[in-house]
């Protein structure tokens, strides 16, 4: 169903709560635009305000000013082109966002995407891996528990990382950048960069002209160019600093974050935890496949034994097959299936009937008798 909702260019979207997934697009109409489930869409209307919850998937248009506060989603959600300000308190499921103004998220529970924003973004939790590009403001993220890719964000910086750290940055003066990583930090900057580098590691690497690497350090201070810009990195694992743009074509402990433009080759952990996943699907659809031919099977096998407990004149093992013209109707060979002779075989192979008895099931099924 779709419903159509007149609230001014620039109405505030309340989502109380979406069961299932969220498509949430700003357009150049001045209608809320409502796609769903007729008995699982909720709303009210108070000028240009409106309140929407849905116990299903949902999907809006609305104009692009429109601002939106949304308090809980419980499947994905996908939002674009929104330029009011965004709010979220928490998303059970993956979270994408495209050409926003600013961000603020209290928890994500997955993975979170976002690329192009002209305000800042601030996260207090995310639970998956995070993929953050070209940000023009701030961005501030109190925690993530996997991994985190951020590239081209024009202000300050502040990050606290369960995992590895990817950064594409170029450092701006003034602006302040301070991350910490459990596992490993790599920034990539320009050959030309300003900035003040305070590192902390187990082993520091910085690929610079002019900067001469020290054995064993794990912390130093680094001043590149007039060091205008400050920049504090903590690793549980190792940093790398470079201004060589392939830095990970041949960096084995980073990931792939194909998402934002980096095609890294390492990234071991996180592809075999992907490989895993998908080699468990795999294996269990064929369990699945394999419990569904046995069940068949099965099924095949009894009735065989259901047609041979009649008095028979065949008498094999515990089963006395009747092929005289008073029982079961002689069954020519031409009559014998070919599902019933490998069902016999079966059956022998896995030594539920003997050697003999097979041969004269199978001379029963041809009509030789016994």
């Amino acid at each position: 169903m779709s419903k159509t909702i007149s609230a001014g260019r620039s109405p505030k979207i309340i989502i109380e709560n979406i069961e299932g997934d969220l498509s949430l697009v700003g357009w150049d109409g001045d209608d809320i635009l409502l796609k769903g489930d007729e008995d699982e869409m909720h709303f009210r209307q108070d000028g240009g305000e409106v309140t929407l919850s849905c116990d299903d998937d949902l999907s809006l248009r609305v104009p692009k000013s429109a601002s939106v506060s949304i308090k809980k989603i419980g499947g994905d959600a996908a939002i674009r082109g929104v330029l009011g300000n965004i709010e979220l308190k928490e998303i059970e499921g993956d979270l994408s966002i495209r050409d926003v103004n600013s961000v603020a998220i209290d928890t994500i529970h997955s993975d979170f995407s976002l690329r192009g924003a002209k305000g800042h973004l601030a996260v207090k939790s995310a639970h998956g891996d995070v993929s953050i590009r070209d940000v023009d403001g701030n961005v501030a993220l109190e925690s993530v528990a996997d991994d985190l890719a951020l590239r081209d964000v024009h202000g300050n910086v502040s990050a606290n990382v369960a995992e590895d750290v990817v950064l594409y940055l170029n450092p701006k003066a003034g602006n302040a950048y301070a991350v910490t990583a459990g596992d490993d930090i790599l920034l990539v900057m320009p050959p030309k960069a300003n900035a003040t580098l305070t590192l902390a590691a187990d082993e520091i690497d910085v690929e610079w002209k002019g900067v001469e690497n020290e054995e064993d350090a794990t912390s130093r201070v680094i001043t590149l160019g007039d060091g205008s810009a400050v920049m504090t990195l903590n690793a549980g694992g190792d940093i790398r600093v470079t201004n060589q743009s392939n830095a990970g074509d041949s960096a084995e402990d980073f990931g792939n974050f194909a998402g934002i433009g980096m095609d890294w080759s390492g990234f071991g952990e996180r592809i075999s935890r992907q490989v895993e996943q998908v080699a468990r699907r795999a294996t269990k659809h064929a369990d699945e496949a394999m419990r569904r031919a046995a069940e068949t099977q099965k099924r095949f096998e009894e009735s065989v034994e259901r047609r041979a407990r009649v008095n028979v004149n065949a008498k094999v093992g515990r089963w006395n097959w009747d092929i005289s013209p008073k029982g079961v109707p002689m069954r020519s060979p031409s009559q014998a299936s070919e599902e019933e002779r490998m069902t016999i075989l079966k059956m022998l192979q896995e030594k539920k009937i003997s050697a003999e008895d097979a041969e004269k099931l199978l001379s029963a099924l041809e009509g030789g008798g016994s």
